[in-house]
């Protein structure tokens, strides 16, 4: 039951119990009761709005950042991580693996100089970092499962791949 709930929640956070229970044809009581477990427990972090950017009069940069760290003994990349994460700039922080960076995160800012001298005061200091790259949005295509179109129809773009 719970996988079902996260699956329709991640689609459609604005989906409420009764309309889940009615999908998966359950209770609503045992979904609102799923559902509040699942946000005590964390397993739930909260509920967003997925906004194109693009189609509001406000400039937005988004920019990608790999991070190379040294690690601290003990603490391996956690601490860099959490204190990184603690930016009201950093949209998301990832240790990754199979990479020449460490950490990759992504940020956003009014423009690409904000975002610039956002890594050069506040990360690239920092006394473990011993690199940055930093890689600037062009377009998105496609964020969170939704696929960000100008216009075109979901057959036009199937249609043209053939």
């Amino acid at each position: 039951m719970r996988e079902e709930i996260l699956r329709l929640l991640e689609k459609n956070g604005k989906l409420s119990p009764a309309e889940v229970a009615a999908m998966l044809g359950l209770d609503e009581e045992k979904v609102t009761a799923e559902i509040r477990e699942m946000e005590k427990e964390k397993i739930i972090c909260g509920y967003h709005a997925l906004i194109d950017w693009d189609k509001v009069d406000q400039e937005r940069v988004t920019a990608m950042i790999e991070v190379k760290i040294s690690p601290i003994r003990g603490e391996g990349f956690d601490r860099i991580a959490e204190r990184i994460s603690r930016f009201s700039e950093v949209k998301s922080v990832y240790l990754m693996s199979g990479s020449k960076s460490d950490l990759i995160m992504t940020i956003e800012g009014s423009t690409m100089k904000e975002i610039a001298r956002f890594v050069y005061d506040k990360i690239a200091p920092m006394e473990t970092v011993e690199s940055t790259a930093t890689f600037f949005v062009l377009k998105k295509y496609k964020e969170h499962q939704e696929i960000f179109s100008e216009g075109r129809t979901e057959d036009e773009r199937i249609q043209g791949l053939s």
